[in-house]
């Protein structure tokens, strides 16, 4: 699909519905080309496309971009509202990134925080409840699906899964990680892309302290077998590729844990997992190539602004990914990274720091050569990872 197709798909969601409709189960009947769109069912075979489809023939490669933790703390709800001027606009927060987005494939973001109805009430660290407006603003960017499953999925209980869930329906947004009913739990997520069948699954360490699972398929809890037996099942579905959204590791550490390593080879291992893409360290840690697959161990913060920034928890990275279909199926040809910085302001913007000319020289360098270290540190550099410039 072209950048421009893609622009014109994503432009739409922009208005789809507003705040107070939320979570009400809006759908638009129009995508702007006056044609009605079909109702959005997050858990089953769909498709965005607009001038494909599913039933066009497939397209021999696509690529896949994957972002860190959309980490909405108050400071940014207090950005929204100062740039929307009375309403809360997270738009112009991820402008930055949104050429890169918009023009991939299929977007993949990690919804960290859950989301509150449009009246709140809305809650900062350490259980979040955010504005649902953050959830148009990322359709709007153009992300298809984000994973849901991370140490705050139950910080407001089974009514935060609910409300989150139905918010990110009203914006077309894919998700997977949680779910509102048990059948939904056991649905895989596959999205058409390009005409390729690609699956999704989503996973967490575990939960923070008090907050609980009222299900046990409330949200889906990290092990090995759990993350291959999802994937299993995706494939069983239909898809052709299968990536792994988990959440792990150590907060604050760019070292991926032996425990996240070990992990990421028995995964991968197994032919049902293409590619991992991490997240919950806040802070970037390195890819890997283990055999002919990729890992992004930790892609830090997406955005986010911590009460004590640390300088590298303002610091992440646009996985990028290009498959390509062979004899044997499909495999990454192309992998890269693109650093990205949470510029405090004010006013507070997440920048690419390949095309942003607008941010401080020494801060960039500062960020881009702790950024190349860490992402290198495993090597990926000699297996092909590339920065592009500009």
């Amino acid at each position: 699909m072209s950048g421009a197709c893609r622009m014109a798909r994503v432009r739409r969601l922009v208005g789809i519905c507003c705040a107070a409709l939320l979570v009400a189960g809006c759908a638009s009947t129009d995508d702007g080309s006056g044609e009605p769109v079909p109702p959005f069912h997050p858990g089953t075979v769909t498709t965005r496309e607009t001038d494909s489809g599913a039933d066009a023939k497939p397209a021999d490669t696509f690529t896949v971009v994957a972002t860190g933790d959309e980490l909405i703390h108050p400071a940014l709800t207090e950005q929204a509202e100062a740039d929307g001027g009375g309403r809360r606009d997270y738009e112009p927060l991820l402008a930055g990134i949104k050429p890169v987005i918009s023009s991939a494939d299929l977007a993949i973001c990690h919804m960290e925080t859950p989301i509150a109805t449009a009246d709140g009430p809305f809650k900062g660290y350490p259980l979040f409840y955010v504005p649902p407006e953050i959830a148009t603003a990322v359709a709007d960017t153009g992300y298809d699906t984000c994973s849901t499953a991370s140490n705050h999925t139950l910080d407001q209980g089974a009514e935060g899964v609910r409300t989150t869930l139905d918010t990110l329906d009203a914006a077309k947004i894919g998700h997977t990680g949680s779910a509102r009913t048990e059948q939904e739990a056991g649905t895989p997520l596959i999205r058409v892309v390009r005409g390729v069948k690609v699956g999704q699954v989503s996973f967490t360490f575990g939960l923070n302290q008090g907050t609980e699972a009222p299900e046990p398929w409330t949200v889906n809890e990290l092990s090995v077998n759990a993350v291959l037996d999802a994937a299993r099942k995706a494939r069983a579905a239909g898809a052709e590729v299968v990536i792994a959204s988990i959440h792990w590791g150590i907060e604050n550490q760019h070292e991926p844990t032996a425990e996240q390593k070990d992990m990421a080879r028995q995964i991968l291992a197994d032919p049902a997992v293409d590619l991992i893409v991490g997240h919950h360290a806040h802070v970037v840690q390195p890819f890997e190539k283990i055999g002919d697959k990729w890992v992004a161990y930790g892609l830090g913060n997406s955005v986010a602004k911590h009460e004590q920034p640390r300088g590298d928890t303002e610091e992440g990275v646009i996985a990028r990914f290009t498959f390509t279909k062979s004899d044997t199926g499909w495999r990454v040809a192309k992998a890269e990274y693109i650093p990205t910085l949470i510029d405090l302001g004010p006013p507070i913007r997440l920048r690419n720091l390949t095309t942003d000319s607008s941010v401080d020289p020494a801060r960039k360098k500062e960020a881009l050569d702790r950024t190349d270290q860490v992402v290198l540190s495993e090597g990926a550099g000699n297996d092909g990872l590339t920065r592009p410039e500009g």
